[in-house]
């Protein structure tokens, strides 16, 4: 990028052989901020909803700009700042290095995931052939993260949070890929963008219908992958206090707690695309309705369907009582496992048999 003044004004531009790089690194900011205000003020969302679900208020204090009908919309500005400014303390007998490393491998691969989530039929930032790979390889990667953070630590209950919850990520991640899988022999593509493309025609032709069984184990799965009530078990405040992450104190901590909350609105975007037809609208096919939303923008009803799944993320916390350790590992091994490879076989046999509507391999 070079500088300089034509005719008074400061003027930039880019090397023809660096503007492909250019657009990208343009591109990563345009998701990533947007990205990054929907984690902060997801925070304030849970609280929010938690709140009504109990009969409280929740924030209210902290306006933006003094205006009265935006009390408690500051909130999440204010905890950012707080963290920003609190110190960092690294215990004595930690692995400096790897206690500071730890943080940035939970939240690095629930970013970079969103490199190939298709916003609409021509936003993305990469359309690659092996998205699905992609993802479930990056996704794979977040355990790393709270391993280290937890052995780093050289505290005992990190150690044994950090176990707890690798445990439970291994398990459910099995089931969890499973259920994709089923979507990948259904679509016959590896590509998101051609996942979207093959639910085409309605309601009807969605993959949540004919892969029931697979879209609940998926989005159970992706709770429990990203350490939410009812399976927090990587925490447990008379036993290992605040787990992994115990001596984590400042932006340090804050980073741990972006990535649980970015990771849930990843897990609630691929839900959206592999099983509710991503951009598609719910009405696509009706023929008295399908006209009256033809103007609205296709990643309206992107947002809108991830918007339902972290709903429904924060209703479970305020409904359901954590899980035994014991009763977890039983449901992700004797219950998920077993019914994503009886369904895996009963797609791949439709598939065989071409089966409409759904089944069609893509075609």
């Amino acid at each position: 990028m070079m500088l300089e003044w034509v005719h008074g004004r400061l003027l930039f531009w880019v090397p023809a052989p660096a503007w492909p790089v250019t657009s990208i690194v343009l591109q990563i900011i345009v998701l990533l901020i947007p990205l990054m205000l929907a984690v902060a003020y997801l925070t304030l969302a849970e609280r929010k909803v938690i709140g009504y679900m109990q009969v409280r208020l929740g924030p209210n204090r902290v306006s933006l700009f003094g205006v009265p009908w935006l009390r408690g919309w500051g909130q999440p500005i204010a905890d950012a700042f707080k963290l920003l400014f609190k110190e960092i303390i690294i215990p004595a007998g930690a692995n400096r290095t790897l206690f500071l490393m730890a943080p940035v491998l939970a939240i690095g691969p629930a970013l970079a995931a969103w490199a190939v989530i298709p916003f609409d039929p021509v936003r993305h930032i990469a359309d690659i052939n092996a998205g699905l790979l992609y993802v479930l390889a990056l996704t794979s990667l977040g355990v790393y993260g709270i391993i280290i953070a937890g052995w780093a630590s050289n505290s005992k209950y990190a150690f044994l949070g950090a176990l707890r919850s690798a445990a439970q990520i291994v398990s459910y991640e099995i089931a969890m890929g499973f259920a994709l899988v089923g979507v990948l022999i259904a679509a016959g593509s590896l590509n998101l963008r051609a996942i979207v493309l093959a639910q085409q025609g309605g309601v009807w032709h969605w993959f949540a219908l004919p892969l029931l069984p697979l879209f609940l184990v998926y989005f159970i799965s992706g709770v429990a992958e990203t350490n939410r009530a009812p399976f927090d078990v990587a925490e447990g405040e008379s036993e290992i206090v605040a787990g992994f992450h115990v001596e984590y104190s400042g932006m340090a901590f804050a980073v741990f707690f972006l990535a649980e909350y970015a990771n849930m609105i990843l897990v609630s975007a691929l839900a959206s695309v592999m099983f509710l037809g991503g951009w598609l609208s719910p009405f696509q096919g009706l023929p008295w309705l399908s006209p009256l939303f033809a103007r609205v923008p296709d990643i309206f009803w992107l947002l809108a369907k991830i918007s339902f799944f972290l709903l429904l993320f924060l209703w479970f916390r305020a409904t359901f009582p954590r899980y035994r350790y014991d009763q977890i590992m039983r449901l992700g091994w004797k219950v998920f496992l077993p019914i994503t490879l009886v369904w895996l076989v009963v797609v791949a046999v439709l598939v065989m048999l071409h089966v409409p509507p759904w089944f069609s391999g893509g075609a």
